[in-house]
């Protein structure tokens, strides 16, 4: 029997997964998916937000700010990329200033620190040539910023992994009964007992709740589409761009990511299918629609690809992160919709906060809370570059031209802790295949890799896990 069994290994499971690796613990990762962040987490806006947006006194608002003050010690620690470029809410119009104001209040009394409205409109265009010339005003939070949402999700988890949390994966929960001193865990690939049960299932997080609860709970799944645009239209912005809902409707936000791209999105559409993450024709319609509200002359011939992803949006708009009074053992960690990816780090504090009082749980004195990401030979000198193909000549080999990729850090993706076992799971972690030409030159090498590396038969190897597979048979077998 495990002490503590966490399903889903998206930012709120692997935060809390790392988090309580700092006691004695016997836990356990259970996840449906063939990898670490495959849900909500993988496809999201990537910001770090101030947290002048959720509500007074709300959980929300206290792990936003809390989450966004942790961040950039946890990118040193777990070596993750984190830019803290500040963010704009724009305001196209004077009579809207106001609204500008009440963001600013309530963000004040959040705890955000150096809010600042800016109404000069040569400063505002110094900071951000490309915005609507039709700026009234801009909230700017120089504490907002930037993050790539998998390798943040990939360095949780392998440090969860490394000081001595399980990973299932493949492993759908499908049931879950109380049996004497904990519960049973009913999935596809067997029964798992332990004593508390951590909730961090992202869309499905109410099925499990209303499993074991009198009270129930309804999360909807609300569909965002997103497009990223090609490195080229990388410097349109500096600043993550949001809208200030008014008179002309919500606009998206415009950023630049961690890797030098655009990203514009998204909608909000709610759906009933937790499985859709489609884009639709209708939704990407709509966001090229709102694309240029806020931002001016955006190159939306640049779009290299477009995605969606669903938000946990459960029916308070609130965090749900607490046991579970007529389940006891039963650990909530539900309705983690934006901005879960911020508040993910004190989400992991909270939860681990929880069962180290209710175990009565201590220190793990082989706790090490450093973690080293895939070396990028790009933030190497030509010398360096020179010398570590030298030793590994597996560096000076190429295998995704778009974003040159190496052979040496698809190995270090596939051999690492939680390793990649598939063509996305190489993608999330190195950026094979995210590129101007979406997988298309590199797609069969990285198969090769992964067919040379792991023994996989080229029939088996799959995309996403599952039922993806690329490789129907060979031509000898067609003869």
């Amino acid at each position: 029997m495990y002490d503590v069994i966490i399903i889903g290994a998206g930012v709120s499971g692997a935060a809390s997964a790392r988090e309580l690796s700092r006691y004695k613990v016997n836990a356990c990762v259970l996840e449906r998916e063939e990898d670490v962040c495959c849900g909500t987490s993988k496809a999201n806006s990537a910001i770090v937000h101030a947290g002048y947006d959720a509500a007074e006194g709300s959980l929300m608002a206290r792990l936003n700010v809390e989450g966004n003050q942790i961040m950039p010690e946890l990118a040193r620690e777990l070596d993750f990329p984190f830019n803290p470029c500040g963010s704009f809410v724009v305001c196209l119009d004077e009579e809207s200033l106001p609204d500008l104001r009440t963001l600013y209040e309530r963000g004040v009394k959040n705890g955000v620190k150096d809010l600042e409205i800016i109404t000069d409109k040569a400063r505002i265009k110094e900071m951000e040539p490309n915005l609507a010339d039709e700026v009234a005003g801009v909230l700017y939070a120089p504490t907002a910023g930037i993050v790539c949402p998998f390798n943040l999700n990939i360095a949780l988890a392998e440090n969860a992994y490394t000081n001595g949390v399980d990973f299932k994966f493949n492993t759908e929960v499908t049931d879950i009964r109380r049996i004497e001193g904990g519960w049973a865990l009913e999935t596809n690939q067997g029964v798992y007992e332990t004593r508390y049960v951590v909730n961090a299932a992202g869309v499905h997080a109410d099925k499990f709740h209303n499993m074991v609860s009198g009270t129930k709970i309804h999360i909807t799944p609300r569909r965002g589409d997103y497009c990223l645009l090609d490195k080229s239209a990388g410097n349109h912005v500096s600043r993550t761009i949001f809208a200030l809902p008014g008179k002309y409707g919500k606009g998206v936000l415009v950023s630049p990511t961690v890797h030098g791209n655009l990203i514009v999105g998204p909608t909000a559409i709610d759906i009933e299918d937790k499985e859709a993450t489609a884009t639709t024709r209708e939704g990407l319609d709509e966001l090229i629609a709102k694309a240029g509200m806020n931002v001016k002359d955006l190159p939306m011939r640049q779009v290299i690809t477009s995605f969606a992803g669903l938000r946990a949006h459960e029916d308070h708009h609130e965090f749900i992160i607490k046991e579970l009074e007529d389940a006891p053992g039963f650990v909530d960690c539900a309705g983690i919709e934006s901005p879960g990816l911020t508040s993910c780090p004190a989400i992991g504090r909270m939860v681990a906060g929880i069962l180290k009082e209710k175990l009565g749980l201590e220190p793990n004195p082989q706790f090490n809370g450093s973690r080293k990401g895939i070396l990028d030979p790009d933030t190497l000198t030509k010398e360096e570059q020179a010398e570590l193909i030298k030793q590994n000549p597996a560096y000076g080999n190429i295998i995704c031209r778009c974003e040159m990729v190496t052979e040496g850090e698809i190995l270090d993706a596939i051999h690492r802790p939680l390793g990649a076992r598939s063509l996305d799971g190489i993608k999330r972690r190195t950026r094979a295949g995210m590129g101007r030409c979406q997988a298309g030159f590199c797609t069969p090498r990285s198969m090769e890799l992964l067919h040379r590396e792991l023994g996989l038969p080229m029939t088996e190897i799959t995309k996403a896990g599952g039922d993806s597979k690329l490789v129907a048979g060979t031509n000898k077998d067609r003869i």
